[in-house]
């Protein structure tokens, strides 16, 4: 999701009841599921998208995705910590919208962005116990906060015609906000060990934003993203393997008159149980941009990204009562 990411940490605690459909898991009531996932490659710099960063967060979905749930109240707590990085592209982007540049400047740049978060997300989340067409349906609602810093610097050359302006030096901001808000919905299906399901997320564009502000928490429009999932999960061997995929197409920033294109990305996880409790095993992403950003200048259009991601995971279930 973001530029050149050098080191990217979550830690995901997830306050539920346990899975359904899993003998071994039926009787436990889980108090909370600990996994740490570090990155381990990024194949290539991010630079599509305004600012560098797309709605879809990759690696958002991983082993288990499809899995059945418990119906009932459950939420989803997760500390997202990242440190990015960009040059190029990237930073001449934001510098452009920071100084609502016109489309036909043509640049010349040096320059390098780099930032770092630390946001907490809450995504309270219901599942109902009725069948709908025959699956079980599921409604979240997400939101984070915490602090972000970003530092801006070197030299951009600007030319309009026969004149020409250079401008030197560091723009540098800290300070805390608000996510925009997520909603989502899941429908899933379960017969034996295998599952599948399908969902839909947006964006609500209610964050902290200022696009002439080098840090921001929202993205400043709205968006739609939607695909399907399917788990593999063998009680008897602990094996497991999860993949789902989707698209993402962004509306208009009115602030900007900036558009994202159409992003296709696909989140994958697998693991194996080495007890009822404790799994080990791989995830990783795909993300790929379809089609190119409209209102960028003419010199950085088109702007695509490409990000490959892989990396080991751990997961341990604490049950209680």
């Amino acid at each position: 999701m973001t530029p050149n990411c050098k080191a990217t940490r979550s830690v995901v605690i997830e306050l539920s009841q346990p899975l359904s459909g899993l003998s071994h898991f039926k009787f436990l009531p889980t108090v909370a599921l600990f996994a740490i996932a570090a990155l381990l490659a990024t194949s290539k710099i991010s630079w599509g998208d305004e600012g560098g960063v797309p709605f879809w967060l990759s690696g958002q979905f991983g082993s288990l995705a499809a899995t059945p749930q418990v119906p009932g109240w459950a939420i989803g707590i997760i500390d997202y910590y990242a440190s990015v990085s960009a040059s190029g592209n990237v930073g001449a982007a934001r510098l452009a919208i920071i100084n609502k540049l016109p489309q036909s400047v043509n640049i010349n740049l040096n320059l390098n962005l780099s930032g770092k978060s630390d946001l907490v997300f809450v995504s309270p989340g219901y599942t109902f116990a009725t069948p709908v067409l025959g699956g079980q349906l599921g409604v979240s609602l997400g939101i984070g906060a915490g602090p972000s810093a970003a530092d801006l610097n070197g030299t951009l050359t600007a030319t309009v015609g026969p004149i020409t302006a250079t401008r030197q030096g560091e723009i540098s901001e800290t300070r805390g906000g608000v996510s925009d808000l997520y909603p989502g919905t899941t429908l899933r299906w379960n017969s034996g060990v295998n599952s599948w399901m399908v969902y839909g997320m947006g964006d609500i564009p209610v964050g902290t934003y200022d696009a002439s502000q080098l840090v921001n928490f929202g993205i400043g429009h709205g968006a739609m993203d939607g695909g399907v999932g399917y788990t593999y999960f063998d009680e008897k061997t602990g094996h497991e393997i999860s993949a789902v995929t989707g698209l993402t197409y962004n509306l208009v920033n009115p602030n900007t008159d900036y558009q994202n294109g159409i992003d296709w990305h696909l989140d994958w996880g697998a693991s194996q149980f080495l007890t009822k409790q404790l799994q080990v095993g791989l995830v990783g992403y795909f993300y790929r941009q379809l089609t190119a950003d409209h209102g960028c200048l003419q010199t950085l259009c088109p702007f695509e990204s490409q990000v490959i991601g892989v990396g080991p995971q751990i997961g341990y279930l604490f049950p209680v009562g």
